[in-house]
């Protein structure tokens, strides 16, 4: 770390002690379960709108992102109009059956609305698609990280999974919550803060940089190609957009849990569409960040021979001034311990083990506690295996999607149908997942061409149709 200077570490240890001093203040005191579950259901608008955007964002924006501009385009903002889409549709539909239902969980309204073996099933799919996008999340930090500091990722994993448990997940949803407002606004700051670096530190001009990202097509959103092999043609992009945010967002206990912490249906509905302007301004950041790194290097000759998702870390160790590297090493710290350890144990105390056994409120939280480490485990070692991944902001998309539509295509019966068989519905959860996940390892071998974009819309028709097929044969 020899590029480290004294003003830099200065600058990061400030800053993760503002972190810590905001998750030890808010989660020092805890008001019972719906306290450390739900923060009381009193959280302010503003608050809720930008834990969502650190959540939703984390390490793949601050490292992925710009990767992806890098080494292409800004075809990512076509997944983006999609996922705005989705947004309304949750506001309008999901929200408030969540709000009638009165859940601790998202799970819990499939529980009330088919049976308790729907509901298991769903949070053993929510685990399992959580923990695969999270480690891999966690993964593309800490290798932003290693590359910094030179630190072995093995280690880098392990402090980052002893922060997010000591400081966050061990304060509950109060932690969670207020840390997220700051790392979001960390998140727009070192952006920005990097961009006005390379055009105001340096030789290079904005006019530069508009003929270099013209020149070399870095700067195109629309992909209006036919070609169905390719997983970011504008069609299958706004669809992907579409059911994998209603996914993310609409079935994913960690997501959904921010929005579950407000009082009124409303102050909810009203969070969830001002994410939309929230983070289109950080994806446009960190879009513009990658195209403008690529034209420093072009306009200063510089050759880059690396994997695109080491370049934020590779700039920043070599050409960002003392103080601005250690804000962005900061940024990528703070980027990857907003780990999903709350809500995953939440669920898991929730949905599973106190309907399997009987769970005192006094013990409840303890429970919850000792279940983070468990997950933290699991989270570590997805984390270290990942690290033959190549590109992963689109790989962690594609192992999302293998589960991610199972989830949908049930949240989607329960909403919009009177259907009620469950054993259909884990029958139909089950076979959409594994007929994606052969997808997935045919097109790894070649057997098959069926673009990742596609696997959460098949997933979400096969595990809602599935079902009332299944029920109406059934019948006759």
């Amino acid at each position: 770390m020899s590029n480290f200077s004294f003003f830099d570490w200065i600058v990061v240890f400030f800053g993760i002690s503002i972190l810590a001093l905001i998750g030890i203040s808010k989660g020092r005191k805890q008001e019972g379960s719906s306290d450390f579950f739900l923060a009381l259901r009193k959280t302010p608008v503003i608050v809720s709108v930008f834990s969502f955007v650190a959540s939703e964002v984390s390490a793949m924006t601050i490292v992925g992102v710009p990767s992806v501009s890098f080494s292409g385009g800004w075809e990512y903002l076509q997944f983006f109009a999609g996922s705005a889409v989705s947004r309304i549709l949750i506001a309008y539909f999901f929200i408030p059956v969540f709000y009638k239902y009165n859940c601790v969980t998202i799970y819990d309204f499939v529980g009330e609305r088919f049976e308790r073996p729907v509901q298991y099933s769903s949070s053993v799919f929510f685990f399992i698609t959580r923990l695969l996008a999270s480690g891999i999340r966690l993964y593309a930090t800490a290798l932003a990280i290693s590359v910094i500091t030179g630190w072995s990722l093995g280690l880098t994993i392990f402090l980052f999974l002893l922060f997010s448990f000591a400081f966050i997940g061990f304060g509950g949803m109060k932690s969670v919550l207020y840390t997220g407002v700051y790392q979001a606004l960390s998140f727009y700051l070192m952006g920005l803060g990097v961009i006005f670096f390379i055009f105001w530190g340096g030789d290079l001009s904005f006019k530069d940089f508009l003929k270099i990202a013209a020149m070399d097509n870095k700067i195109a959103i629309i992909n209006a190609s036919f070609d169905f092999k390719n997983p970011n043609i504008f069609l299958l992009a706004i669809l992907n957009g579409v059911f994998g945010s209603l996914a993310a967002f609409g079935t994913d206990y960690e997501m959904m849990q921010r929005l579950l912490t407000l009082k009124t249906r409303a102050e909810s509905q009203k969070s969830i569409m001002y994410t939309i302007i929230a983070t289109f301004l950080l994806v446009l950041i960190y879009l513009s960040l990658g195209s403008a790194i690529y034209a420093f290097l072009k306009f200063n000759s510089v050759t880059y021979s690396d994997k695109a998702d080491k370049i934020v870390s590779y700039f920043a160790v070599n050409f960002l001034p003392d103080g601005l590297r250690g804000f962005v090493f900061l940024t990528v710290f703070l980027a990857s311990v907003d780990l999903p350890l709350v809500s995953l144990s939440t669920s898991f105390i929730n949905d599973i083990y106190s309907r399997v056994k009987k769970v005192e409120e006094k013990d409840l939280i303890k429970l919850t506690r000792i279940s983070m480490v468990f997950f933290a485990a699991i989270l570590g070692f997805i984390a270290f295996m990942s690290q033959k991944a190549q590109n992963m902001l689109w790989f962690a998309f594609e192992i999302n999607g293998v589960t991610s539509g199972s989830l949908l295509g049930v949240f989607l019966l329960g909403i919009f149908t009177k259907f009620k068989g469950s054993k259909e519905i884990i029958f139909s959860m089950i076979f959409s997942s594994l007929l994606c996940l052969g997808f997935m390892i045919g097109n790894k071998l070649n057997l098959t061409n069926v673009p990742w974009s596609s696997f959460v819309i098949i997933g979400t028709f096969t595990s809602f149709l599935l079902p009332q097929l299944i029920g109406k044969f059934r019948k006759n």
